[in-house]
């Protein structure tokens, strides 16, 4: 049976879209207030340097249509979110689209404008007062002065900047649209369609076979186009490391940081003690070999359960208490907006047909967050409504606080709030459960955290600067030299495994390289939440924590992060999660044993 239509799912577990927009039509009236404010903002060209008045008017200007814009695309996207295949969602999303290519067009101007001014005389413009929920914009683009080319060479810059979206476009497309695979033998011995979907499930088999089977067929075909993929991702390296030339900048990885303001030290203290916990990282991968009683422990063998038959069913209304008893440490305010977030449609809780994928939060300024799920009842549907709450709270917080110009958070910091929640809820479990099977679940869960976030992201991060450090050093990036790089990974990260040579082309499939230096984030957020969430249980105090919730973008992310007591600039919060992995290690080693 396929999932629910959109109008047989009760209203009950639905969005409200009446707190963006009371109707259609009222969305419509906004759509026309938006295109009149973007309409004024032409008007404020060659103005900007004038005079610190003129400076302030061109910039309420743009901030409100930006506002504006902002509100009628939320309702458009979670519309269509909920309903992909609505035409009538479809038609305005694509209007509202439409609209943020016109504000970014007619936005072209302000950046070169602002640094044509003379630092000091912009210095002197920002002292006035009404310019201070502007000064980390403006710092933001100044900081930026020294990389800033002539108005000419930004001009071509900007039109190449079409071109270097055509390797990911390339990629997407093959990946998306034109790659196909071969079916699969399932477990029953019957043919089986494998997709990119049904490979995730596929390789969570407890069947070897089927496990092989699809490893083996999903990245054949990777390999058979694997010197177009090379030659795709070599167009994005490139273009990468051209930018971040024509700026100034000593490497792509530099230039790519800089837009959060991260200096490069911090990636490569990640890596560096990423590097000095993977002993640990390799027991793991021996104990599943045992556990699982393999005579090798091939890496198609690294998502299936090492602790099997524990079903923990969880409805809905069960997780929401469940999450509630767990993020009490956060406090009652935090409580009460849990309580908000269930009873005010903030939830759109089940799968409809249509509806996208996953889950996801989606703040939503002066209104509130919107948290989509796909809910099936399980334990893991549990953590991801922990997760996406996290969000939620972090872009509620922020919202309240700060105003339009400062809410919005970077991604650096966007993963925090997340994975604390899942760290407290595994905290509270492991507190509260006695069943031994059951702990182990769990602790199985936190353990293949650190493994695909930490660890594998940070994997993914030292590819991709190898493979940018080759190209500027005059290397060619081939197929041949992105497997070596790929392959000898693997096996510094995965010791003990067997890591054969079809292993090697798994860097072809990862969307992300085409964002170059994006996936670092992901294992610093999740280290950053651990060592949070430990130090809100060991002293029973969030209040630094949750001032941290309602900075938004008002500072630059490392700064916000020392707010909760994390500085990524020294090894200190890296280092204390991996001796959470250590320790939780110790303690899962002992309990399966027991088993």
């Amino acid at each position: 049976m396929g999932a629910k239509n959109r109008k047989d799912i009760d209203p009950a577990f639905q969005w409200d879209f009446t707190h963006i927009y009371e109707s259609d039509a009222a969305w419509e009236q906004a759509c026309v207030e938006t295109e009149k404010a973007i309409d004024a903002i032409p008007a404020c060209a060659g103005t900007l340097g004038t005079s610190a008045d003129a400076l302030l008017h061109a910039l309420n200007i743009i901030s409100a249509a930006e506002q504006l814009l902002t509100k009628v695309s939320a309702y458009t996207n979670l519309k269509l979110s909920s309903d992909n295949g609505d035409p009538v969602f479809q038609a305005m999303d694509a209007k509202t689209e439409k609209l943020g290519v016109r504000l970014g067009t007619a936005c072209s101007f302000v950046e070169p404008e602002i640094l044509a001014i003379p630092a000091d005389t912009l210095h002197t413009y920002m002292e006035d007062p009404q310019l201070a929920t502007y000064r980390h914009r403006i710092d933001d683009i100044e900081r930026g002065r020294t990389h800033t080319l002539d108005t000419e060479r930004e001009k071509l810059l900007a039109m190449a900047g079409d071109l270097s979206g055509n390797p990911q476009q390339t990629f997407t497309m093959f990946e998306s649209v034109d790659l196909t695979f071969p079916d699969v033998t399932d477990e029953n011995g019957n043919p089986a369609p494998l997709t990119h979907g049904t490979f995730g499930v596929y390789r969570e088999s407890r069947s070897q076979a089927v496990r092989k089977d699809s490893f083996e067929k999903y990245f054949g075909e990777f390999n058979r186009f694997i010197n177009t993929l090379a030659s795709t991702y070599a167009g994005s390296v490139k273009f990468d490391t051209f930018f971040s030339e024509v700026r100034g900048f000593s490497s792509a990885c530099e230039a790519a940081l800089f837009r959060s303001n991260v200096p490069v030290a911090v990636y490569d203290s990640l890596i560096e003690a990423i590097h000095n916990g993977l002993p640990t990282m390799h027991r793991y991968v021996q104990l599943r070999k045992e556990v699982l009683g393999l005579d090798e422990l091939n890496m198609y063998d690294l998502y299936n359960p090492i602790v099997d038959n524990v079903e923990i069913e969880m409805p809905y209304e069960n997780a929401k208490e469940l999450v509630k008893k767990a993020l009490r440490p956060l406090g009652e305010k935090y409580q009460q907006l849990l309580d908000r977030a269930y009873s005010e449609h903030w939830i759109d809780v089940y799968e409809n047909k249509g509806k996208t994928t996953g889950a996801f939060s989606y703040g939503v300024h002066g209104v509130h967050p919107y948290v989509l799920l796909n809910y099936t009842d399980t334990l893991d549907d549990a953590f991801t409504l922990a997760h996406e709450l996290g969000h939620a709270m972090h872009s509620y917080l922020s919202s309240e606080t700060q105003d339009f110009e400062n809410h919005d958070y970077k991604i650096l910091v966007a993963e925090v709030a997340s994975t604390v929640n899942e760290v407290l809820l595994t905290k509270y479990l492991l507190a509260t459960e006695t069943d031994p099977h059951r702990r182990a679940y769990i602790m199985n869960h936190f353990l293949e955290g650190f493994r695909t976030t930490v660890f594998r992201q940070s994997l993914f991060a030292e590819f991709e600067r190898k493979a940018h450090d080759l190209y500027q050093s005059g290397q060619a990036l081939t197929a041949q030299t992105l497997n070596g790089i790929y392959k000898d990974l693997n096996e510094q990260y995965y010791k003990g495994a067997v890591v054969n040579d079809l292993m090697a082309v798994e860097w072809a499939r990862i969307p992300h390289f085409y964002r170059a230096f994006y996936v670092y984030q992901y294992s610093t957020g999740f280290c950053s939440a651990v060592a949070i969430a430990d130090g809100i249980l060991k002293t029973g105090n969030a209040d630094n924590y949750l001032r941290f919730l309602t900075t938004g973008g008002s500072d630059y992310p490392l700064n916000e992060l020392k707010i909760a007591g994390v500085d990524l600039t020294r090894p200190d919060t890296v280092e204390n999660a991996l001796r959470v992995f250590d320790e939780t290690l110790t303690e899962f080693e002992q309990l399966v044993k027991s088993l």
